[in-house]
């Protein structure tokens, strides 16, 4: 139960984050896809713990500025982001494209731990915690870069990957034979594999002990005639990182 509740909650500032706009108790149930009973129990905890307030009489709900504030301060304490941040930052402003720090989850998946958002009004715009296909990914083939070979046949498995257009590698051998050629060249791609006219370049960086890998991306009219130039000043960013860890 507690498990649960603890997913309503995420649950709930997702909605709120997806809406924008203040939500009465019933739609905000709705929704959610719960009892409006059991929404309201939520709602009062929240209120009470001063994360919610109360628009006006019967005009809804919405979160105050204190999730912001909990957020902030656990973002600035972040104990690898504050290490590589300058390094993310000078990375965005030297390309001038989205920069995203990112490694593998224990089931197996890429997880975005920070974004950068390109200056162009035309661009790759992810978000800080979402999950990628390691196969269809320009940073989970550079996280799979550094597995041993069990390691990364366990990940990719015996099966048909997922398939997300027709540009995407489905197959073990045709992203093992990817996998070498990005190695030779000196950086890792993704040219449409995910999502249709986004590329991006990415090399993996090793701190203290853990693996992760940065990336940049953007348009793949910007990115593919910059890759050399962007891969260059990418891995010099990583091997920096390397050497201050």
């Amino acid at each position: 139960m507690s498990v649960k509740t603890a997913l309503r909650v995420i649950e709930i500032i997702e909605t709120y984050a997806r809406e924008k706009r203040a939500l009465p108790l019933s739609e905000l149930a709705r929704l959610l896809d719960v009892p409006v009973s059991s929404c309201l129990a939520l709602i009062r905890t929240l209120t009470g713990l001063g994360y919610l307030y109360e628009t006006g009489r019967r005009q809804g709900y919405y979160p105050t500025g204190r999730l912001l504030a909990m957020a902030q301060r656990i973002a600035r304490a972040d104990p690898v982001l504050d290490r590589v941040y300058p390094s993310l930052v000078e990375l965005r402003d030297a390309t001038r494209e989205t920069v995203v720090f990112a490694k593998l989850t224990q089931d197996g998946r890429v997880v975005y731990l920070d974004v950068l958002d390109s200056p162009h009004t035309i661009r790759y715009a992810p978000v800080a915690g979402e999950f990628k296909d390691v196969h269809a990914n320009s940073l989970g083939k550079a996280l799979m870069s550094l597995l041993d070979e069990p390691a990364r046949d366990a990940l990719l498995g015996n099966g048909p990957l997922t398939r997300h257009n027709e540009r995407t590698l489905v197959t073990r051998e045709a992203v093992l034979q990817d996998l070498a050629l990005s190695r030779q060249r000196g950086w890792f791609m993704n040219s449409g594999e995910s999502i249709p006219d986004v590329g991006a370049i990415a090399w993996p960086v090793t701190l203290s002990g853990e693996h992760y890998a940065i990336s940049v991306g953007g348009p793949i009219y910007r990115i593919e005639p910059c890759q050399e130039e962007y891969a260059r000043i990418l891995r010099a960013a990583c091997t920096g990182l390397e050497q201050q860890s």
